[in-house]
């Protein structure tokens, strides 16, 4: 499967064992979403369980909130990643503090699915990379995998989750490579990186669209690094990193999102905190430029790519 037929694959299956799941978002029905993520859902369970909503992000989500505390399960997707701020205050004031503030009486389990990231020559508002601000706030699960096996096993895993989760899905790896994906439901852990390559010389903690190319800067420089996939923005998992950088001495946090105030600089402060006299070089990173998504004519200047990584790779192993 690519990762677009492993999530509609997962969403078929969450919907088959739990009668309350339902879809919701614009063209999620029988367009089968803009990126047909949802494709044939609509004819195997119905208007009711997979619905077209009108073009407002803000009620989109405001009512799957209401639905969730109801006893619903909703799962609403959001269009692109851009279109989700117009949601911002009703995923941040409510979904993330409902059961903090009712004292747990109330539980928001819901998933929000959105595409993220660029590479696609699209424009700006399709090409975000929100995830630092959705991981900033408390009460929010914030999961972006990197292929299609992880996608719909950590999707299927959000599911069973009783609090709001974000659900990132990059744009660029939909339909980028396959993998053996199985047709039966299964989970990914949130919160568990996926080491998918060893080594000694550096550690590369990475996610989402950036993980193959990493993997492609690895392979074409024939260094012996750690590839850390997050595959979880939040929770964070620490453990796997600060034993990795223990182990090399080197780390470089490699995002698409911008540089400042981002995931690549929180990884930094924690292995600064708890892992600085193993180190044997400063944290690098490698992150696109903090200023807006330009035009697709200049995306390949914006974000990172394998020239990049090789190039922070080098003055890393120099350091």
């Amino acid at each position: 499967m690519n990762m677009v037929s492993a999530l509609n694959s997962a969403l078929g299956l969450i919907l088959e064992e739990n009668a309350n799941a339902i879809i919701l978002g614009e063209d999620v029905g029988k367009d089968g979403g803009v990126f047909r993520v949802t494709d044939g859902l609509y004819d195997r369970f119905g208007p009711d369980r997979v619905v077209d909503t009108p073009l407002s992000e803000s009620a989109i989500l405001g009512a799957s909130i209401g639905m969730a505390i109801a006893g619903l399960r909703p799962l609403p997707e959001i269009q692109f990643a851009g279109f989700m701020y117009l949601s911002f205050e009703q995923l941040i004031n409510h979904a993330a503090r409902f059961r903090s503030r009712s004292r747990g009486r109330f539980k928001v389990p819901m998933v929000v699915r959105t595409p993220v990231s660029g590479g696609v020559k699209a424009l700006e508002h399709h090409s975000e990379s929100p995830e630092a601000f959705y991981a900033h706030v408390g009460g929010l699960m914030v999961v972006e995998p990197s292929n299609p096996y992880d996608a719909k096993g950590l999707l299927i895993r959000s599911a069973h989750i009783d609090d709001p989760v974000v659900f990132l899905e990059p744009t660029r790896l939909y339909r980028l490579f396959k993998q053996d994906v199985p047709e039966d439901a299964y989970e990914v852990p949130i919160g568990k990186a996926s080491v998918v390559k060893e080594g000694d010389q550096l550690s590369i903690i990475t996610y989402g669209t950036m993980v193959p190319v990493v993997q492609a800067a690895v392979e074409k420089k024939n260094v012996s690094a750690d590839i850390i996939d997050l595959r979880t923005i939040n929770p964070l998992d620490e453990e796997t990193i600060l034993n990795s950088v223990k182990k090399t001495g080197r780390a470089l946090v490699v995002h698409e999102a911008p540089l400042s105030f981002g995931v690549g600089a929180e990884i930094a402060a924690r292995i600064a905190e708890k892992a600085m006299f193993e180190l044997s070089a400063p944290v690098m990173r490698v992150a696109s430029p903090s200023f807006p998504y330009p035009f697709p004519g200049y995306e390949q200047y914006y974000v990172p790519n394998e020239n990049k990584v090789s190039a922070a790779i080098d003055k890393l192993l120099s350091s």
